[in-house]
This record gives structure tokens, sequence and C-alpha cells, in this order.
């Protein structure tokens, strides 16, 4: 049959995270599914299309293998490819386009995606994941018996040292690995706090804009969130005093604020630490990427500067290794180590002792650290070349916030555009942006996307991006 009908396919793109080959397969693929191709039509030939799409056979040769393999097409030497004749035909689908919505676009802030710009995600093209495989073989290998049993609720004893270790040298904080309590995540580390050091109706400052995940938690446990203005130098302490003098809580994110990345300064600092340890209240300090700092060395922790015990500290494994491992850990002050063990075994059911041996064993061996060092390096490159990709094509439409260190870019839109409306039409396109008005409970809160720039390995991929962008403002 004539081979026109994979003119349907859509374009190849250049841009896209997926190599040529994989492209071309899911190209194939949805036509057949969509019955665009039919059993029995003909394609064309590797070298046909090699020569159409101006790509190496062997390009080609690789999609139709993995095509072949799943059964999609069959090779019949000099008849041809075709679509396997055995394949039940299916009537072509008719997609009716999704109506932009020009409202708040729902974030799960947790997606399972893996987008261009999304955020939260770590360059998972640069994971070792050769060692990872190589130590979690030899961990498999070493399992007994006892290791399958319910695994301890307070983190692997191994790994909690581990921990402690890595954070008197790396962040500054004194701390006995008793004092450290492996969690599932964040969101699992602020409810273990709040079980333990909170109750209904108590009032908790969290910096505005913030991260939404935390206040909806709050919200949940029907802790009271006070809203507390960030500039420059951080959460605005003496306005979070104005608001609730008496809160019982305060949750921060001083090395990077999140979302704005500014590091909170030595005078708010001290002024956070005096409030707490008058009022008998405490700070959850949210370091979740405080490794990646550009312009210096990394800062040095709130917690490493507590002297009164008040502050919790909160680390996760997700932004440093990935997501998909679900670790993550709080330090606690020496005073509330009875009291959180007496609530992790009452509310926490434990993190696979497997994950958490192999963790170990990878910062045991030094490659935790090595990684960080490789990804501080990489980042900053990435970060610049991001920049450029993009200041180069839309420098008329928005500006881009100049920050110290974090995994993410502010694009502050110009003129009187709206940033969810933005999102919307972004994620429309297959592209990855929160709006920033969606971090805040202002309503005069400013238009801004959020953008990763981890997984965006080069200016001129940058550029494209940028270019498709361009096209939806």
């Amino acid at each position: 049959m004539a081979i026109s009908k994979t003119t349907e396919i859509s374009p190849l793109d250049p841009a896209a995270e997926e190599p040529f080959y994989r492209q071309i397969y899911d190209r194939f693929r949805g036509a057949i599914a969509g019955g665009v191709l039919k059993p029995g039509d003909r394609i064309p030939s590797a070298r046909a299309l090699a020569s159409e799409l101006g790509l190496a056979r062997g390009t080609i040769d690789a999609a139709y293998s993995l095509l072949v393999a799943e059964g999609y097409i069959q090779a019949r030497g000099q008849a041809g490819t075709i679509v396997a004749p055995d394949l039940k035909a299916r009537a072509p689908v008719v997609i009716t386009p999704r109506k932009i919505d020009t409202g708040p676009v729902p974030t799960s802030f947790r997606p399972d995606s893996v987008l261009p710009f999304q955020m939260g995600l770590p360059a998972l093209d640069a994971f070792p994941r050769k060692i990872w495989a190589r130590l979690g073989a030899r961990c498999v290998r070493a399992m007994q018996p006892s290791d399958m049993a319910h695994p301890a609720v307070f983190g692997l004893p191994a790994l909690r040292a581990e921990i402690a270790a890595y954070l008197q040298v790396s962040r500054g904080i004194d701390c006995s690995a008793s004092q450290i309590f492996v969690t599932s995540g964040y969101r699992q580390t602020v409810e273990l706090i709040a079980h333990a050091l909170l109750k209904t109706g108590d009032q908790v400052w969290l910096e505005d804009p913030g991260y939404p995940p935390t206040r909806d938690l709050l919200s949940h446990m029907r802790i009271t969130a006070v809203p507390v203005p960030v500039d420059r130098d951080g959460i605005r302490i003496e306005d979070a005093i104005r608001a609730a003098a008496l809160a019982r809580a305060a949750v921060v994110t001083p090395a990077h604020q999140s979302p704005l990345s500014v590091s909170l300064s030595l005078p708010r600092r001290l002024a956070l630490l005096d409030w707490a340890a008058s009022n008998d209240a405490w700070i959850i300090e949210d370091d979740y990427d405080g490794e990646y700092r550009y312009v210096s060395r990394p800062l040095p922790a709130l917690k490493s500067l507590d002297r009164d015990g008040r502050v919790l500290y909160a680390g996760t494994f997700s932004k440093v290794l990935f997501p998909g491992i679900r670790l993550a850990y709080v330090v606690v002050p020496e005073s509330q180590v009875e009291r959180f063990e007496e609530v992790c075994e009452a509310f926490v059911g434990g993190s696979p002792q497997l994950t958490q041996a192999i963790v170990t064993d990878f910062i045991t061996e030094g490659h935790f650290a090595r990684h960080i060092q490789r990804m501080r390096k990489l980042y900053a490159e990435r970060r610049a070349a991001t920049v450029a990709g993009l200041d180069g094509v839309l420098a008329r439409h928005l500006q881009i916030d100049a920050q110290p260190g974090g995994m993410h870019l502010i694009l502050r839109l110009r003129g009187r555009r709206s940033d969810r409306r933005l999102v919307g039409r972004m994620r429309e396109d297959g592209l990855y942006a929160e709006a920033l008005t969606d971090w805040t409970r202002r309503d005069d809160g400013a238009s801004a996307l959020l953008v990763n720039f981890t997984n965006i390995p080069s200016q001129r991929i940058a550029e494209a991006y940028g270019e498709r962008i361009l096209k939806l403002i």
C-alpha cells in the first residue's frame, strides 16, 4: 500500500528529552494505535526514512527493531516492512482539543512526569546509575532473613549515623545519630513534627510566597498558617511578630527561600532564633537544596547557630539523588528525641530497609559527596546555559532574576501578562512551569514563571524551548 500515511506522523523535536529513535518509535506506535496506519500497510524502508529525515540509518534501525520486538511491524525482506497483519484494526481516534483554562492551573507538586523545566527534578541523566545498580545488587545479595522483617521506624541505624556525620562536615550541624529520624519525604517530616510538637488551633508562620503543600498539609491538620512576607533578606521577622507573636512554630527555607531563592540574612537568623527561645516556639528549617550554591560556598545551616534547641532541621535525598527514592530525614533537638521516638512508634511505618542500605553504602564509599560536587558544577553550567538561551529569545517579554543558588529560575513577566494563563498554555504544549501567583496568598503577587534548569543540557536546547514559549505568549 502507499506509504503517504506516514506523513501524518508528527515531526521530530530536536529539543525533546527523548532521543530520535524513541521519538520515531512513539510516532509509529501512535499512528498504528490510532488507526492512521492499519494492519498490512507498508511503511518506509529504514534507508528511505533515514534519507528523508536526515538521520543516521542506525537511528531508524533502532526504532524499527523496537517496533518489531513489540509486534507492531514485520520485516518481509524485499517485500518491505509492513504493519503486522494480525493486529486488530482500530478506527482513527478523533481528538478534540482541550480548551485552555485561563484560571489557576491544578498542580500536584509531585507529578509523575518528566517534562522540560519540571520543578523538583535533579539532573536525572547525570545520576550514576551504574554505581547505584552495583551497590543495589550487592545489598540484595547480602540480605538476611532479619533484613526482610519490618524496618526500624526511626531509620536504619547505619544510615542515621552516616547522615549525622555528613551534616556535621557539610552543614555545620553538631548532632548524634539518635537525633536523626528517617522519613518518606518532606511531607511526612512536617506531619511527624506536627504530631510531636503542635496541636489543633496552633499558629505557624509560613513564608509568603512559599511552598504550597506546607500550608495545605497544616490546613488538613487544623493548624493555622500565618503568611509572612519575604523580601531580599528573607522572611520579615518584625511582620511575623506583629501578625502572630505567640505562634508555636515557623517554617523557613533559610539557604534558598522557596521559591524566591534569597538567603535569610544573619540579623534575621539571629532574630528568629531569639524569638523562638523567648516564646518556647519551634523553627522548622527546610533545607531542600542548600548544597547548590554557585556564587560562594554553601551557607551553614540555621541549625548550626541553634544554642537553645529550638530548630528542627529537615533534609531530603529527593533533590541530591532522585525523588523516586522517597527518603528524607529530620534532625530534632536532643531534648525531643524521646518524644519523637514515641510519635514514630505510633504514626510511622518505616522506609524500605533495602533502599536505606543502598543509600548508606552510597554515602560510606564517598559516592554521595562526589555526586554533589559534580552536580554543583554541572548545575552552574546548565543554569548559565539556560539563562543565556531563554534570555536571547524572550528578553522582550520577561526578566530572569539573578539568584545565588538553587535548582530553578524565576522568569518575571513584563507588562500585565498572567503567569497562570501562560503556564496553562505551556502545559498544553508539553512544557512545565509553575505560576508564582500560585505560591502566594496575596492578591497583588508578582506574575512570574518558576522553571527548573537542571535537565536542560545546553544553550541550544534552551533556545529551542524559548522559541516554543514565545509562540505561546
